[in-house]
């Protein structure tokens, strides 16, 4: 039939050519089609699922959206040219970044002198050593996490919050100290692979990344090589501690959120190396937990043995929290479609299994900790206030989401019950955990989101908190995140300081106006707590979300397509 009108349109030569037009549009767009059609497929055969990883750079990569926000809190989507040095239209800004209003740059300039006093006490008295005893005045190894051995932790975990906050002299000392007198060979005692990773592993990155010094590339690869044979197991989960010095690791099982937060390090030391080692063993730890975890539900410990499951419940909270974070914040980074499935399937499993709940007098939102059985508990943890900031995440990083809404909601009222614990607190500082059994109070309505347990009313310097008005604040505008976070930062100065000019202690009692306080200043109050004090008062462009992503210590590492220090050297 075609040959034939073929035929008879040669006599013609005007309704010939509109046939050959016709047969070229025709050929075209089959061709691009076919070129679409190849596009999705090699999406879906490079996820974890199917890629042995040692492909990533040529992997195709749907980034997530670009979020920008106007000041009356409406959440935009912009997306902007994946590109592998980011667009030329963001324009990368790590210091500076001042508030124009100038109430709001004094309120930034208190939280530089309290990052200026704790950084100076630990200079002066606690140099070399991982923590600062604030009242004592002297230098501690703070524990077993650091194998009880002084590895500098303060002084690597603050790398990140002296080069934004601009404190440039004080900077280079950390970094004259690092390429001098750091040295992990010196030290044979194991330390907790978790720690080290977010702590000394992400600090080194993040200061690379903020400063394309290789000083800091060379230090985090040996840290990174020192960190494997914790893998070196029959079913590739790793063993929760590893020696720096030699190849041995120990431990019989490890919480989700000790294996599940090594992606985001792993996976940007994979891209500078071109070493994927690190990214296999990421990706094949979230493969196996999804193949256990029946309907995405993920119990909080696992064998190092058998790779099954070994506790009873599930929760958000320690032992759990930064395993999810790190789901929807491996998607940020890295977009990989499969990273999103595993988020929201995980959150959605956690609502189905009856942990989103709220109090029965003044209705304030948690997730409780659920055990095999069904048995639910009614507290809520400081560790989990991070979640505000995992649901507001979620909820602007996939366009596409059906549930983008409802999980922003669920972010604000989360944070708003974290405040909570806060507020009724006579410090107006958050206890370690707080409950909402009405059993426990006497059924007192003022009584919900506070302690019911004498030995969980300390706080302790933490972020979690603070790190979710950050975010919330960020993703809507709305300025009473800004409010909440001064509150808190004039409490921890009236209720935590040491001395005038002195450094920072916890403090056993929330509900003591005069309390008793612990002597440690942590790492993470100088990483965490005062940069996200810091960001809240300062322009959303310094250290934009559209470009960064914040590892579970506070430390920022770039985002693919949209921060060309993702990957400097191609």
């Amino acid at each position: 039939m075609t040959l034939r009108l073929f035929a008879k349109t040669r006599g013609n030569k005007a309704l010939y050519r509109l046939l050959l037009i016709f047969l070229f549009l025709f050929c075209f767009t089959a061709i691009l089609l076919k070129i679409n059609i190849f596009k999705l497929e090699h999406v879906e055969k490079n996820s974890p699922s199917n890629s042995n990883g040692n492909n990533l750079e040529e992997e195709e990569i749907v980034s997530p959206p670009t979020v920008g926000v106007d000041f009356m809190g409406e959440v935009k989507f912009v997306n902007l040219p994946s590109k592998e040095h980011g667009s030329p239209d963001l324009k990368l800004v790590t210091q500076g970044g001042e508030d124009p209003d100038p109430e709001v740059y004094q309120k930034r300039l208190f939280i530089k002198k309290m990052m200026e006093d704790a950084w100076g006490e630990y200079k002066k008295y606690a140099w070399g050593t991982n923590e600062l005893m604030p009242m004592t005045r002297i230098g501690r190894t703070g524990g077993d996490i650091y194998g009880n051995v002084n590895l500098g932790a303060t002084i690597i975990d603050s790398l990140s919050t002296l080069f934004i906050m601009g404190m440039d002299d004080e900077f280079e000392k950390a970094r004259a100290w690092v390429e001098k007198e750091y040295n992990l060979s010196e030290h044979c005692n194991e330390v907790s692979l978790f720690e080290t990773n977010i702590r000394i592993l992400g600090g080194f990155l993040s200061a690379f990344a903020l400063t394309n010094d290789t000083l800091f590339l060379e230090k985090a690869k040996d840290v990174g090589e020192r960190l494997l044979p914790a893998f070196d197991t029959s079913t590739g989960i790793p063993h929760p501690r590893v020696r720096l010095c030699r190849p041995q690791a120990s431990g019989s099982e490890i919480s989700i959120a000790e294996l599940g937060s090594l992606h985001l390090e792993f996976v940007y030391l994979s891209i500078l190396t071109k070493d994927y080692r690190y990214y296999d063993k990421v990706y094949k730890l979230r493969r196996h937990l999804r193949k256990i975890a029946g309907g995405g539900v993920y119990h909080d410990s696992v064998s190092i043995y058998d790779g099954q499951f070994t506790s009873s419940w599930t929760s958000i909270g320690g032992g759990a929290d930064s395993f999810y974070e790190y789901l929807v914040k491996s998607w940020i980074q890295l977009g990989k479609a499969e990273d999103l499935e595993m988020y929201h399937t995980a959150i959605q499993a956690m609502i189905d299994a009856g942990m989103m709940r709220t109090s029965p007098q003044n209705h304030f939102l948690y997730f409780g900790k659920v055990f095999t059985g069904g048995q639910a508990d009614s507290s809520f943890s400081h560790l989990a206030c991070f979640a505000g900031a995992m649901f507001a995440l979620g909820s602007v990083s996939d366009r596409r989401s059906r549930t983008k809404t409802r999980d922003m909601d669920i972010a604000k009222n989360l944070t708003n019950t974290c405040h909570e614990s806060y507020d009724r607190a006579k410090t107006k500082l958050g206890p370690e955990s707080f409950s909402f059994r009405p059993e426990s109070f006497s059924f007192r309505r003022d009584a919900e989101a506070m302690s019911s347990s004498y030995d969980a009313q300390y706080y302790i310097l933490r972020p979690e908190v603070v790190e979710s008005y950050f975010t919330l604040y960020r993703l809507t505008g709305d300025n009473k995140y800004r409010e909440w976070g001064w509150e808190a930062a004039q409490a921890i100065e009236k209720y935590c300081k040491a001395r005038e000019g002195g450094g920072y202690s916890g403090i056993t009692n929330v509900n003591n106006l005069y309390p008793h306080k612990d002597d440690v200043q942590q790492t993470f109050f100088l990483a965490e707590t005062l940069k996200y004090l810091y960001l809240l008062f300062s322009s959303p462009n310094l250290i934009h979300l559209d470009n960064w992503v914040f590892n579970t210590e506070a430390h920022p590492l770039p985002v693919k397509g949209k921060n060309p220090m993702f990957s400097p050297f191609t």
